[in-house]
């Protein structure tokens, strides 16, 4: 297993995180993925990839009982600490300790990208679904991820994409965060969601609802994230 810098980075994305997230999660995914948790009428959900527990608090206050997995230690002991009812897992994404069969929702909230193993990951995430549950994902746009932006001499910016095709790692870094993420064109999430036999119910590429404006420009200029939701069949 590569170095993907999360345990060197933990400490400085607790504090950039804070309790109620970044830009993208407070004005961008927040509110649909919330909104698909509650119209999935699940009474359990395991978070894969939990990190500092955010997403686990947001869903116990609509009246889920979620387990947070997560591999990086003071993520872990961050997101227990801040929820000592809570239930938190040591464990990678690709190896889930949990029974087949033994949730109704499965939350991948901007995850893929550090997954090293996307195809035996969503093979586990499929595998302890109940028949009917669900799998919502966050995740950043393919087009983003292979892409940058770029001042022009006239000041103005562009978008431009470099590689879409070719699927790779990469390191990314901003306020004391060194992480390495994933590139993939989109069919291959898609290829490995409908090899588990799952059933897409949900699409969309949700839009900046506040913040800073020029912020807000930036994100409708080139919508970063998508989220998707898929049904495991009865």
């Amino acid at each position: 297993m590569r170095d993907n810098g999360w345990e060197a980075s933990a400490r400085a994305w607790i504090a950039d995180m804070g309790s109620d997230g970044d830009f993208s999660r407070r004005h961008v995914l927040d509110a649909p993925m919330l909104a698909r948790v509650r119209a999935s009428g699940a009474r359990d959900a395991v978070d894969v990839g939990c990190g500092e527990g955010r997403f686990c608090r947001l869903m116990r206050a609509a009246g889920i009982d979620p387990v947070g997995v997560e591999p990086t230690a003071d993520l872990r002991a961050t997101a227990a600490a801040r929820d000592p009812d809570g239930h938190y897992l040591d464990a990678r994404a690709e190896a889930l300790p949990l029974a087949d069969a033994s949730t109704d929702l499965v939350v991948s909230y901007l995850t893929l990208i550090d997954i090293d193993g996307l195809e035996e990951a969503v093979a586990q995430m499929a595998r302890i679904l109940r028949p009917g549950g669900r799998l919502l994902i966050a995740n950043l746009n393919s087009f983003s991820t292979a892409g940058t932006w770029r001042r022009r001499a006239d000041d103005s910016r562009e978008f431009v994409m470099n590689g879409y095709a070719d699927p790779r790692a990469e390191w990314v870094s901003w306020r004391g965060i060194a992480v390495r993420n994933w590139h993939r064109p989109f069919q291959t999430y898609l290829q490995a969601l409908l090899g588990q036999g799952l059933v897409m119910t949900h699409f969309e590429e949700p839009q900046p609802t506040g913040g800073p404006p020029g912020t807000v420009r930036r994100y409708r200029d080139a919508p970063w994230f998508h989220v998707m939701e898929w049904r495991k069949p009865l």
